[in-house]
């Protein structure tokens, strides 16, 4: 298996399958391993820096070199002899290294800034955890505890109304009307996913009697989706209105929407609201179930307040080191097109 053994500085690159093109260099501290036949080596003589060439194969010239050379009826591949004849223009040594070392800072940064979110993100699990089992309480402005949080239902707090799409039918769906429709794939967990809406027609608005739904509203999806049952809040003014299996709900007082987000949100609170789903293929829960059965603890306003917020600020963070996260790969994208245009 002499010619599969894999030495530090190779390139690997994938050549079979749905990952085709995707390649990687072997770091120096390596020691021993060999490759399959889905794996090829390519091995470079002192003259070339494989932390220059391996960029120009992950970039969008490469990869549509690579898709250009694709060999088979029916599964993608890439022989060695194609791979051999591919003629790239390579600057000198030093060029190449300078150019390696620049693109090396910016995997630096992505790589720091990954790692950055996913301890913001760890954290947030752990403190909401210490939250929402009552072992982390916050204090009023004079210093003292809040009430004791008490056992609820949601059918049991005032004020609260809701309501779902159930009265959306499919022969109402149409293309670029007025009213945009929310569906389950709009609803992930803890967060709004924009993506392209079906709609609805003013004349079949009105004749179903449809309620918009407003900036704040909270969005359940009642179909379990990967053990999940997707809760988030809606942040967009507009003509939107849920399709079935997605409920709403709006409060007016007693209870805050981000809180009651987070707390849904919660391993714990996942779980229950998993055990009272029930159905064979499509497993939801039913109204009934998720307003009446659902039993969470609830602290007073001012304390829902604070939770909420300071849950709040730690997505906010999140959001920001994950909007730099993609800046910096769109900058380093936009480079590499640059470099081997």
């Amino acid at each position: 298996m002499k010619n599969s053994i894999v030495k530090p500085n190779d390139i690997l690159l994938n050549i079979t399958g749905a990952s085709l093109g995707r390649s990687c260099v072997v770091p120096k501290e390596f020691t021993i391993g060999n490759v399959n036949q889905h794996v090829c080596i390519i091995r470079l003589n002192n003259e070339n820096n494989p932390y220059f060439l391996q960029p120009i194969f992950a970039s969008e010239k490469g990869q549509n070199l690579f898709t250009s050379l694709q060999t088979g009826s029916g599964r993608e591949g890439l022989n060695f002899q194609s791979i051999k004849k591919i003629i790239l223009n390579i600057p000198t040594l030093p060029e190449q290294q300078k150019i390696a070392s620049f693109l090396s800072s910016v995997n630096e940064k992505i790589q720091q800034l990954t790692r950055k979110k996913e301890l913001l993100e760890q954290y947030k699990k752990g403190v909401m955890q210490q939250l929402f089992s009552g072992k982390l309480r916050f204090k009023d402005e004079n210093g003292k505890a809040f009430p004791k949080w008490e056992e609820k239902r949601l059918g049991e707090i005032d004020n609260l109304e809701q309501g779902d799409g159930d009265w959306i039918l499919s022969e109402n769906i149409s293309k670029e009307e007025k009213y945009s429709i929310i569906q389950l794939g709009n609803i992930g967990l803890g967060e709004f996913i924009d993506k392209e809406m079906k709609t609805l027609s003013e004349v079949d608005f009105k004749k179903i009697k449809g309620t918009l739904i407003k900036p704040r509203d909270l969005l359940i999806n009642r179909m379990v989706d990967d053990d999940k049952l997707n809760v988030c809040l809606f942040r967009y003014d507009g003509n939107y209105v849920t399709s079935v299996d997605v409920c709403w709900i709006r409060f007016a007082e007693g209870i805050n929407n981000l809180f009651l987000m987070y707390l849904l949100t919660t391993r714990e609170n996942q779980k229950r609201l998993l055990s009272l789903s029930s159905g064979s293929g499509r497993v939801r829960i039913s109204k009934k179930n998720f307003f009446e059965k659902f039993l969470f603890q609830l602290p007073c306003m001012l304390e829902q307040k604070k939770i909420a917020n300071y849950l709040s600020n730690i997505d906010t963070k999140i959001e920001i080191i994950n909007n730099q996260i993609t800046q910096t790969q769109t900058f380093k994208k936009g480079l590499l097109q640059q470099l081997f245009v």
